[in-house]
């Protein structure tokens, strides 16, 4: 902060705009001790994103206890251990090795490499990973208790380690999360470090749930470079040999269906079946397809491609006959000529483009 009258910043009022904890977790990332700091009001800001993400996820993992508690009469209770799937263990894991490490950073006062990790690991794999695939669990809990009951034991679980590794940084939010999250408990301050243990370690389970997630990405990737509404739904099949991330991934098929739009994943160890024009995706230690004909409305696409190869020919007409124009070509700069000649460029590959798909399509 600067000494000069009215060149500083007041941290009254940034806390009063951004919250205590906010500016605080500003204050300890992204700078190596003994360096000077520039102050961003944007970090500020995503920090405060930061605190609203956890509470959010809070209040769902929350809010989903109270309700199977009010269907099922039931608390959520430590569940055996064949009823947690891949995907239960994984975070587990992952939690686990995070405990290890920011133990590790914070023992060497590497504080600001320590809260980030524990930032990414909230932000990232628990909530836009673990809570998205726990959701159908939780949601057909009148179907399979036992399977609901995993998902919500293993949220709060994870939650709870994971405020407690937050708490030095942000200590309001998480105190305030705590106290409702486990009641039983005189403070969040108070409670007990978590601490790593090695029977926690999933290799095999983290293997098949980051093949899951490159899974979901490959298939998010390529819905989105040919354009395919999200409320069009296909059908994805994952052809892989290795009957251990076979097995693993038919426990998270309905669980990971809504992440990729998929009307039905079909999980084989060959091609059959599969038609030669579907969109693939390679994967490691697979394949991924979907097929065309879920994906695109032929007769829709059609007229569409119809439309462009008409607003092309038109394009290319006007191009060809500047070019062919010797009073253009003597007259006009280079320039514009050469900007010209990059449009006919253009314009021809894309109407080659748009003749080949056409034709697929017909055929």
């Amino acid at each position: 902060m600067s000494k000069s009258l009215g060149n500083g910043i007041d941290p009254l009022e940034i806390i009063s705009q951004y919250g205590a904890d906010a500016l605080r977790l500003t204050l300890i990332t992204g700078n190596a001790p003994g360096n000077d700091m520039r102050f961003y009001y944007e970090r500020v800001e995503n920090s405060r994103n930061f605190a609203n993400k956890v509470w959010n996820a809070s209040r769902f993992i929350m809010m989903n206890m109270e309700q199977a508690l009010e269907k099922t009469g039931k608390d959520i209770t430590t569940p055996a251990a064949a009823d947690l799937q891949p995907v239960d263990k994984w975070i587990l894991s992952k939690l686990n090795t995070l405990v290890k490490d920011v133990t590790d950073n914070m023992d060497h006062f590497e504080l600001g490499i320590a809260v980030q990790k524990v930032y990414d690991f909230i932000w990232d794999e628990f909530c836009d990973w673990y809570i998205e695939l726990a959701k159908y669990r939780i949601y057909h809990a009148d179907d399979n208790y036992k399977a609901a009951n995993a998902a919500l034991w293993t949220l709060k679980t994870v939650l709870a380690d994971a405020l407690k590794l937050l708490h030095p940084y942000m200590p309001f939010v998480t105190e305030e999360i705590y106290s409702v999250l486990v009641p039983a408990e005189e403070s969040l301050m108070m409670s007990s470090w978590p601490e790593y243990d090695e029977a926690l370690d999933y290799p095999r389970e983290e293997n098949i749930v980051e093949h899951i997630k490159d899974i979901v990405r490959g298939v998010r990737n390529a819905r989105a470079e040919m354009n395919v509404p999200n409320a069009r739904k296909a059908k994805v099949y994952i052809v892989c040999e290795n009957e251990t991330l076979c097995e693993g991934f038919e426990t998270l098929k309905e669980s990971v269906n809504p992440l990729m739009n998929a009307s039905e994943l079909i999980i084989q160890k060959t091609n059959d079946g599969i038609s030669e024009d579907a969109v693939s995706i390679v994967v490691p230690d697979g394949a991924v397809y979907m097929p065309l004909e879920d994906l695109i409305d032929f007769e829709q696409e059609r007229e569409r491609l119809l439309k462009e190869e008409e607003r092309l020919k038109k394009e290319l007409a006007r191009v060809n006959g500047m070019l062919n124009n010797e009073k253009f070509m003597s007259k006009a700069p280079e320039t514009k000529i050469a900007e010209e000649q990059a449009k006919l460029e253009k314009y021809t590959q894309m109407m080659e483009q748009v003749q080949e798909r056409l034709a697929s399509i017909r055929k």
